[in-house]
């Protein structure tokens, strides 16, 4: 009787302990939006403030070094001034990504990483109100873009952490293949993506 417990009195340490030591996490973040406004080629293009989602599942490959997938989304108004108008294009940004995550040390329960890697991204039309122009005579945007950023989590417990990070995206202002050019920069900008959300370990 004494054995069996002294085994269930054990079992929530090894429990935690497992928990520890999980190699796995998941996490889903709320996302802010903010791309630069860009001046070239005679057009001028800004933005409003956008908001969204990030996904992300992470691997511990070493106890410092992880792999990260990230799946994101976020909407946005695009603007664009140049001499044949003004134009507004109702966006939604969508984030295929893979990054690499380090962290050196950890403070009590943060533990401070930096993060870098590389994503496709797609630049969706909605066709609503919020769009000035008829959707036909544009085409969603795709390109190849590089995120990076830092953060911190805060352990709750062995199984759950806050995360807050800053994400940038350096990646090719889109165009939507306006007829004449009118939307096209040619410039390439940065999309601060800043998140915070909750991770679970498994």
């Amino acid at each position: 009787m004494k054995k069996w417990m002294l085994l269930l009195a054990c079992l929530p340490v090894a429990a935690a302990g497992h928990a520890q030591e999980s190699r796995q996490d998941a996490s889903v973040s709320g996302a802010g939006f903010f791309p630069r406004a860009v001046n070239a080629n005679a057009v001028h293009e800004s933005n409003t403030i956008g908001y969204g989602l990030l996904g992300s599942y992470r691997y511990m490959v070493t106890p410092h070094l992880a792999g990260e997938a990230n799946y994101g989304f976020d909407r946005d108004i695009f603007k664009y001034a140049s001499s044949q108008g003004y134009t507004r294009v109702h966006t939604q940004f969508q984030e295929f990504s893979a990054e690499a995550v380090y962290s050196a040390f950890s403070y009590h329960n943060l533990y401070p990483f930096i993060e870098g890697g590389i994503g496709g991204y797609l630049f969706g039309i909605i066709n609503d109100s919020k769009t000035s122009v008829a959707t036909g005579t544009l085409k969603s945007s795709t390109t190849i873009g590089v995120p990076f950023g830092g953060g911190v989590a805060y352990e709750l417990s062995p199984s759950f952490d806050i995360r807050v990070a800053y994400r940038g995206i350096v990646v090719k202002a889109p165009s939507f293949n306006a007829p004449s050019g009118y939307t096209n920069t040619g410039r390439y900008f940065t999309i601060t993506n800043p998140v915070i959300g909750v991770a679970y370990h498994f």
